[in-house]
């Protein structure tokens, strides 16, 4: 059977109407987010597609191969910096977050050849990206729209095929939440659990490297105090629910708009209107921008009276995230198992909470039906040949996949050695799955275990810092054909680990340093250097 084929309008306020180019810009995108059917979108293009579409006779697309700002621990200015002189799908591209983690629905290539093409209305979906990435897309799409029909011609209608139920963020099913468990003992300063879901009923496969999608609510408690700000009624009626639903399940709650700002200066007046105006230009009048969130714009304007209805509408719309899956379904079939920290911190006085971390961590009761779907790993799985020997390095939480890795080793008896980089803070009270690793050691699946503690002793010590002391076993296993995988923070570790990855080289393969980058370059481009990054 096809996938189903869904027209999605765009809406456009024309230049007749009593508004300046400013609010007409400002309206006509948030009828389009409001009005238009939600959560619609194309289906991730793949690198094939995407260098199909980017064929000499055609526009000049986005790819990964020539992209020097493909670097996500590059900051946006620089990326853009980059890009300045390229054409507008390579700008649009140096705009998103650069990880190609698929939350959006796409890798980062073929998100921006969407938006050029004008396959994808939506400039919201680089979660990563956060309020900078929808920005500097907002300004771009201004030069998309050069393009566009004039405001007497007819609405254009984009067909949007939907993918395989289960398989991406536009068709998702049902699991049931089956555990959750603590990974942290006594006097840990973090909040790590162990997640399972049962998707047996689904009829859902994935293999391991991929990823998945969880579709979470927000705070019950936060939606209260912010129905009080607005002095609404929960029990209002808003798209076909209760505002209370809406504010719960379909909305973003966490950093303010740039929309909820620009509708706070149309109610307000004044020095109030002009800070909230400079807000949602990105400035920073105050020097708070970066606190802000939903209640806090709130508490920040109280002054503001605005219809709840107008105040949804300027709100994003709340995606889902993704999570690297930490099991293998030839080990655990029919269950998916997640490993999540549980984001938790204090603005002020005001204790805040990360919506998908706590949703898994308190809120979703056991059995519960959780949406979801499986994002297929791009560039992130076990060698074909299992004789291949893997080197993994996945501090804290970035250990997941390579438990999965482990486990698809084992079950499958490949006879490839592995070897595990993993790193936290303290031993006693942050080895994550411990019990597991001392068994994979002591059966031989795990052939080499190399750990780093950062706050047990007078300095920090990181897992860059055990692959330096351990670099020549780790050259040794690279000349063997080793392929290195990273998993972790984006802007901080992997780029740390890469750096430290290329000194090994330079200094036990005997190479200088330009050598060793060009090294760590090949190994890239050959499949043999792999990241799952966020």
């Amino acid at each position: 059977m096809s996938a189903p084929v869904i027209a999605t309008p765009v809406f456009l306020i024309p230049e007749s109407a009593p508004f300046t180019a400013e609010q007409r810009a400002w309206l006509s995108g948030l009828f389009a987010a409001t009005l238009a059917p939600q959560g619609l979108g194309a289906t991730a293009l793949g690198g094939g597609e995407a260098a199909r579409l980017s064929a000499p006779s055609g526009p000049v697309l986005a790819s990964n191969d020539d992209a020097p700002w493909h670097d996500p621990a590059m900051a946006i200015d620089e990326r853009m910096k980059l890009a300045e002189a390229k054409p507008l799908a390579p700008k649009l591209m140096a705009a998103m977050a650069q990880q190609d983690c698929g939350q959006c629905g796409y890798n980062c290539a073929d998100y921006a050849n969407a938006l050029f093409e004008k396959k994808e209305e939506r400039l919201n979906l680089c979660a990563p990206g956060g309020k900078e990435t929808a920005r500097m897309l907002k300004q771009l799409a201004v030069e998309i729209g050069a393009a566009a029909a004039t405001p007497s011609a007819p609405a254009v209608v984009e067909s949007i095929n939907l993918g395989a139920p289960g398989r991406c963020r536009e068709a998702p099913l049902e699991a049931r939440f089956a555990a959750r468990r603590k990974l942290n003992g006594a006097g840990s300063e973090k909040d790590t659990w162990h997640i399972d879901f049962d998707i047996g009923a689904s009829g859902v496969d994935y293999v391991v490297g991929d990823s998945f999608g969880v579709f979470p609510s927000n705070d019950p408690g936060l939606v209260d105090q912010i129905i009080a700000m607005l002095g609404a009624s929960h029990t209002m009626e808003m798209r076909g629910k209760t505002l209370r639903d809406v504010l719960r399940d379909d909305v973003a709650l966490g950093a303010a708009p740039d929309a909820l700002f620009e509708l706070i200066s149309y109610v307000t007046g004044g020095k109030i209107r002009d800070r909230a105006r400079a807000l949602a230009r990105g400035e920073d009048p105050d020097g708070d921008a970066a606190t802000l969130d939903v209640m806090a714009a709130l508490q920040k304007f109280p002054a503001a009276r605005m219809h709840a209805e107008a105040f949804v509408d300027a709100l994003e719309p709340l995606q889902p995230r993704l999570y690297s899956i930490s099991s293998s379904p030839k080990f655990m079939p029919g269950f998916v198992s997640l490993t999540v920290d549980a984001v938790r911190y204090t603005v002020g006085k005001r204790k805040r909470v990360g919506v998908a971390s706590t949703f898994l961590a308190d809120r979703v009761a056991t059995g519960a039906p959780v949406k979801f779907y499986v994002q297929k790993a791009h560039d992130f799985a076990l060698p074909a040949d299992p004789l291949t020997p893997i080197i993994m390095v996945g501090p804290g939480t970035g250990v997941a996949p390579f438990r999965a890795f482990l486990q698809e080793r084992q079950v499958t008896r490949a006879p490839g050695k592995n070897w595990l980089f993993f790193g936290h803070q303290r031993q006693m009270s942050d080895f994550f799955y411990k019990e597991e690793l001392d068994h994979l050691r002591e059966t031989k699946v795990l052939t080499r275990l190399s750990l780093a503690w950062s706050r047990d002793g007078a300095q920090k010590y990181y897992v860059q810092d055990r692959m330096r002391e351990v670099g020549a076993a780790l050259w040794q296993w690279l000349a063997e054909g080793a392929h290195f995988y990273i998993c972790g923070d984006a802007k901080r570790m992997a780029k740390d680990v890469e750096a430290a990855l290329v000194d090994i080289v330079a200094q036990h393969g005997a190479r200088s340093m330009d050598d060793a980058i060009a090294f760590v370059g090949g190994l890239k481009k050959s499949g043999r250097f792999q990241a799952d990054v966020y």
